[in-house]
């Protein structure tokens, strides 16, 4: 059997259309075969989108969306946290304060400083 994938404003119709036939004294097993889906297809979909209308289904979605992409963002700005505490502890010593840049010796007395700032910045 192929595998059809329906929006959540067919899903609703379909709902309605089963609660109508329901009401009529149909089975559940006979509704199912009617509108084409399995009796596990229907429950799950009643328990998803039971109560809901077609406008409350699409901002349901929306923000799912919306959510996915927060999720998203904030890991990847714990991600970059992560590394700029690891390598600001790193570059310090205990007990000493730094701005984000420290002196480095080479052993022959070349000082040069190391900057953190490109830390973190590296997003495809």
């Amino acid at each position: 059997m192929t595998r059809k994938r329906y929006t959540a404003e067919q899903i609703i119709h379909k709902l309605r259309e089963a609660e109508v036939e329901l009401a009529g004294g149909k089975s559940v097993l006979g509704v199912c075969r009617k509108l084409a889906i399995s009796e596990q297809t229907y429950y799950r979909w009643r328990k998803l989108y039971g109560g809901l209308r077609t406008n409350q289904a699409k901002r349901l979605k929306e923000l799912e969306r919306e959510n996915s992409q927060l999720k998203k963002l904030v890991g990847e700005l714990n991600l970059d946290k992560m590394i700029l505490q690891e390598a600001a502890r790193g570059t310090s010593k205990p007990g000493e304060e730094t701005s984000g840049r420290e002196a480095c010796s080479h052993g022959n007395g070349d000082f040069r400083a190391v900057s953190l700032s490109g830390v973190g910045s590296f997003h495809s």
